[in-house]
């Protein structure tokens, strides 16, 4: 029996074990603290690929607005959980919010109204919607441009609540989710190319807004120092936090495998794949094809928003000039197709090679290039340029692409590609 399993789970125990022992190859060469900084950061990125894996993995949802769905989620985070800002509420800006506040409620409400009451002739619908998102848009804005100008001069900003980590956690989930579900009831509809377009223009859209409201997230001044879920280095012992830290995160990604791998094998799963492989044939089964793509496209980007929080709590900054389509959406789709699309173990395999190889690559370069210019000299009378140690950090590109290119030309499935199991 055991030699089955082995046998059914050979590359999986074989991947897992090189992973392992590159782990402890730097460890040795870095030390304790890089090393469990990187993991916890890589552990992070694998909640996130675990959001990717199952909305593209599952039901073939092409998502490029990975970056904005983090940033909202971690802004949440620092909204609700970074310590009362007492100037702020002392000041003349909550009062002057309420208005605009309520103004939002109403227009939310009427939205929902016009959506949903039978009373209302379809064609008129969307109208209907458009002039009301207008209007309200125009006086939410109008009654928050004063109150801006006062928070800023007064306040700085108007700081969080000072409520616990957790809960900001999964406050950072529900909102990437509730964006998520917005943008998705108007999206996913449309055809995968248009589709990725839209996720990337909200992104854009998250990324701005986030960038240049100060009043309500410090813009480019940035937030520190976030709260953390568990102690803080104490007299610089950092190897003894990041490793508490470490141990949270990994039981995180522990129980999103395992719940995400019961979903897969349940009914639930094997309809989704079903939609993937043949919307039509789903469709004229009486699936309801938008719904359930709706379901699992929301599900993932909560799992963006709280691995988005995740990560920022750990560095201690949120810093919306931070989120970059390099690090938070192109390194995010690089770790879930090496690892394997639709194979959750993939997924995770993936987030935390790639991740070491993108950290790890500048050490390895500014070592190369040590090399390089000492026996250029001695051997050739070469000079180096005296730029050659800033394009070390340019390296990162050049070997993820690297990676990219020898995987797929060996696997082109990813390291483990999905396994369907003859339910």
């Amino acid at each position: 029996m055991s030699g089955s399993i082995f046998q059914k789970y050979a590359r999986d125990f074989m991947l897992a074990g090189g992973l392992f022992v590159l782990i402890l190859l730097i460890l040795m060469l870095q030390g304790s603290a890089y090393t469990s900084r990187m993991l916890v950061e890589a552990a992070c990125y694998a909640i996130i690929a675990l959001g990717l894996t199952i909305q593209w993995g599952y039901a073939g949802l092409f998502n490029i607005g990975i970056m904005g769905f983090i940033a909202a989620g971690s802004f949440m985070f620092m909204f609700v959980s970074f310590p009362v800002n007492e100037r702020f509420w002392n000041s003349a800006g909550p009062g002057m919010l309420v208005e605009p506040i309520v103004t939002l409620l109403i227009g939310v409400a009427l939205i929902v109204a016009v959506r949903k009451l039978r009373m209302i002739p379809g064609w008129l619908r969307t109208p209907l919607t458009v002039i009301i998102f207008a209007t309200t848009y125009l006086l939410v804005t109008a009654g928050i441009d004063p109150a801006a100008k006062v928070i800023e001069s007064e306040a700085g900003f108007i700081g969080g609540f000072g409520l616990p980590v957790f809960v900001g956690w999964a406050a950072a989930g529900i909102i990437a989710g509730l964006i998520a579900w917005f943008a998705g009831r108007i999206c996913l509809g449309l055809r995968s190319d248009y589709l990725a377009i839209a996720t990337l223009g909200i992104a854009q859209i998250i990324k701005t807004f986030l960038k240049n409201a100060d009043w309500l997230t410090n813009g480019t001044l940035t937030v520190s120092p976030l709260p953390w879920p568990v102690p803080k280095p104490i007299d610089g012992n950092f190897t003894e936090a990041r490793s508490i830290y470490l141990a949270l995160t990994a039981a995180f990604v522990i129980i999103i495998y395992m719940l995400l791998e019961r979903a897969y094998h349940a009914p639930w799963g094997r309809m989704m794949r079903a939609i993937r492989d043949n919307e039509e044939a789903a469709s004229s089964m009486g699936k309801d094809v938008n719904k359930r793509r709706l379901e699992i496209f929301v599900l993932g980007c909560i799992l963006m928003g709280l691995g988005g929080a995740m990560l920022i709590t750990f560095t201690g900054l949120f810093d919306p000039s931070g989120f970059i389509d390099l690090n938070h959406t192109f390194l995010i789709w690089v770790m879930v197709i090496l690892g394997g699309t639709g194979n959750n173990r993939g997924a995770i395999l993936g987030a935390i090679l790639v991740y070491i190889i993108w950290v790890m690559s500048e050490p390895l370069a500014l070592s190369l290039f040590d090399l390089v210019r000492v026996y250029g000299l001695d051997w050739f009378g070469w000079q180096a340029p005296g730029d050659l140690d800033s394009r070390a950090l340019q390296m990162r590109v050049f070997v993820i692409g690297l990676t990219i290119t020898l995987v797929l030309r060996f696997a082109p499935e990813g390291m483990l590609p999905e396994r369907i199991r003859q339910d």
